[in-house]
């Protein structure tokens, strides 16, 4: 076993090989960009040593610092993790020839999987299954057009050097081909530096199951059973659960033996992940009828692993520590067993009701269920942050990663349910609630899956408000009159329990909830009970409110129901947790906000930090309403800006490539005058 290793990553992933290392006695060395110096996987490794600046071209991906940051602290091995150089063969090339031992596969089996097609020729010759397509060298767009008419709509065009969801297109019609292939390729020359893309059939009622594999030096290779990703968004998981629901023994032993024999085709040492289409012919009512294709082989330790431990009882991330020291697996097939069920949410900073824009900002709240992390448990989160860190635009936008366990795939959802409720997380945009409101569908509840469930249910997943006014307000009154409780002394004047020796008292609260105002009319009655009544007219909602402080929020009974709530207050925004779901609810301050205007209209600007990728027009263009002016990046993904009017563009105020800040003005546009004749 290797006495130190250099972790060449950031965040999650970097914290959780480093946890592994420090359980097997092995020294870490962490890696950091201008970014991160004060992030916490800096603080749990032994070592940091600085590599540039916040940009992953200026650190992470600069693999000649990190083999110098190796050698500079005595490291014998490197840990690429996910994402960043895992995948890249010129870097584990590199470490060889540097003395340094790459935690994952040989160069040869990176470079072999790493491009689609060709990966899709050997896989043929090695008798995996494949969807029907184009994966030839010829890329002339006339070719490929003809192609995609030749193997029938819908067709989706993948980058050759692609992954994690990017340079990705479906096409549903022959017509909408052309300009699906040059926005594809101009994302996949900016992602990965290679614009060469393969076309294949688009499966219907898809399923997204991958099976783990896992290689060693000695000619041993086994599977650990599968993965269903399913649940996705932009071709982006969301949900990954398991064992997948539904599979039958044999069907598992064909999918495991054939991602067997597409290692040993590569030769593959390491952690591996076989990726799978699977077609559902017979319904969701009948998955003994499923048939799967080849997809592609992600060469690393892939963000759903734990789900892999859960049910194995196994440390993947120890497996390859062993694996790369030159040991032989620890277990063979035989010995390997299925325990329970597991799901894997993905805590993303992003806005699901804004096309899933990705947010950041502070995590001034970051309360957690009660969890192990990093290991085996009931329920487990492994995060690469902590209260108070920042979400930047450099990097990903995943924030965490909540596992649970149980007997049955029934137990697993309801521990899902119970500890993403628990998860608070205030300071910036997250999809929590929309995770808790995916895993509640009926679809997934009982596993009818494929890779369109989120567009499929979308009615009942976005856009949803699961506390409503009337709690909302309570429970904003409650922390109001709790945090005045507070800071009362033995002054009486201080008090402000609405005692008067005759009447009673009335107390307004002003409130804007749901883009709507709203008022509160608070009475304190005789004998300090409390009346409250939220709303006007026939919509109006009145009762006693009767609270009490506990550790974990507030006890609250309001207009019939009794609930625990957990209020944050940011300025005036109070973030209200409660078992149905979370809110917003702003308190106003008539006085404060007086004399304040509209803002100025005409401005166009960026949703988000990015960097401009391109502009669709030019000063002078007339434009209607949704059309496209602009492509946004940022946290690996685009983003097309949209224009919400008609009207005529006047300035251009940035050019390709520009970096801009949230709120940045990108373009002026004159509204266009509307006809009154």
């Amino acid at each position: 076993m290797f006495n130190k290793i250099l972790i060449a990553n950031r965040g999650e992933i970097a914290c959780r090989v480093a946890a592994t290392a420090k359980r097997l006695g092995v020294k870490t060395v962490a890696v950091y960009s201008d970014a991160d110096a004060n992030a916490k996987h800096v603080a749990v490794c032994d070592e940091a040593v600085h590599i540039g600046g916040s940009a992953p071209k200026d650190s992470y991906l600069r693999w000649e610092r990190i083999i110098d940051a190796a050698k500079a602290t005595g490291a014998q091995a490197i840990h690429p993790g996910y994402g960043f150089l895992s995948e890249n063969e010129d870097f584990a090339q590199a470490c060889a020839a540097a003395g340094l031992v790459f935690i994952g596969p040989p160069a040869s089996a990176i470079k072999d999987m790493g491009l689609k097609a060709e990966s899709k020729q050997l896989m043929e010759k090695a008798g995996v299954p494949l969807v029907p397509g184009y994966h030839g060298a010829d890329q002339d767009p006339a070719l490929l057009q003809r192609e995609a008419d030749r193997i029938g709509y819908p067709v989706l065009i993948k980058a050759s050097a692609g992954g994690g969801g990017k340079g990705m297109r479906a096409v549903d019609k022959s017509e909408d081909f052309a300009a699906a292939l040059e926005s594809c390729k101009r994302e996949a020359i900016n992602s990965f530096g290679d614009d060469a893309v393969l076309v294949e059939k688009y499966v219907q009622r898809p399923r997204h199951i991958e099976i783990q594999v896992f290689g060693d030096t000695h000619g041993n290779c086994v599977y650990l059973f599968e993965r269903d990703c399913s649940v996705q968004r932009r071709h982006q998981k969301v949900l990954e659960e398991a064992p997948a629901p539904g599979m039958t023994p044999e069907l598992r032993a064909q999918m495991g033996e054939a991602a067997v024999a597409a290692a040993k085709a590569v030769n593959y040492v390491g952690a591996g992940t076989v990726e799978f289409i699977v077609e559902q012919p017979g319904g969701y009512e009948r998955p003994d009828q499923m048939k799967f294709y080849f997809m592609e082989m992600n060469t690393r330790l892939q963000v759903e692993h734990p789900v892999t431990e859960a049910i194995t009882g196994l440390d993947l991330v120890e497996w390859q520590l062993r694996v790369a020291s030159g040991e032989p697996l620890p277990l063979q097939q035989q010995d390997l067993r299925i325990t329970g069920h597991a799901i894997e949410a993905r805590i993303c900073a992003e806005n699901p009701d804004n096309n899933f824009l990705p947010a950041t900002g502070a995590l001034n709240v970051y309360a957690l269920p009660d969890c192990v992390t990093f290991e085996r448990g009931a329920v487990r989160v492994d995060s690469g942050v902590r209260q108070g860190d920042a979400i930047s635009p450099f990097y990903d936008s995943m924030v965490a990663k909540l596992i649970v366990h149980g007997d049955t795939r029934e137990q697993a959802l309801a521990r899902l349910d119970e500890a993403l409720a628990q998860t608070h997380i205030v300071g910036l945009a997250t999809n929590v609630q929309f995770l808790r409101r995916v895993a509640r569908t009926e679809a997934f509840a009982t596993a009818q899956l494929d890779t369109a469930l989120i567009p499929r249910e979308q009615a009942v997943l976005f856009h949803q408000e699961p506390v409503g006014l009337p709690l909302a307000a309570a429970a904003a009154v409650a922390q109001t009159l709790l945090k005045e409780r507070a800071s009362e002394g033995a002054d009486p004047f201080s008090r402000r329990d609405g005692f008067h020796t005759h009447g009673v008292v009335q107390r307004r609260f002003e409130f804007e909830f749901d883009g709507e105002h709203a008022k509160a009319l608070l009475t304190y009655e005789r004998g300090g009970s409390l009346h409250l009544a939220v709303g006007d007219g026939e919509t109006a909602v009145a009762g006693p409110l009767v609270f009490a402080a506990q550790a974990d929020g507030i006890e609250l009974q309001f207009a019939g129901q009794r609930t625990r709530a957990a209020v944050y207050a940011q300025g005036e925004v109070d973030h209200v947790f409660t078992p149905l779901g979370a809110t917003q609810i702003t308190a106003v301050d008539l006085l404060a906000h007086a004399g304040e205007a509209a803002a100025e209209g005409g401005r166009l600007t960026a949703p988000m930090p990015g960097k401009v990728v391109s502009f669709a027009v030019k000063a002078g263009d007339a434009v209607t309403k949704g059309q496209p002016l602009a492509v946004m990046e940022a946290m690996k993904m685009e983003h097309t800006i949209a224009a919400p009017a008609d009207g005529v563009v006047q300035e251009l105020l940035y050019a390709p490539g520009d970096q801009v800040t949230e709120g940045a003005e990108l373009l002026k546009l004159v509204a266009a005058e509307k006809d009154l004749a």
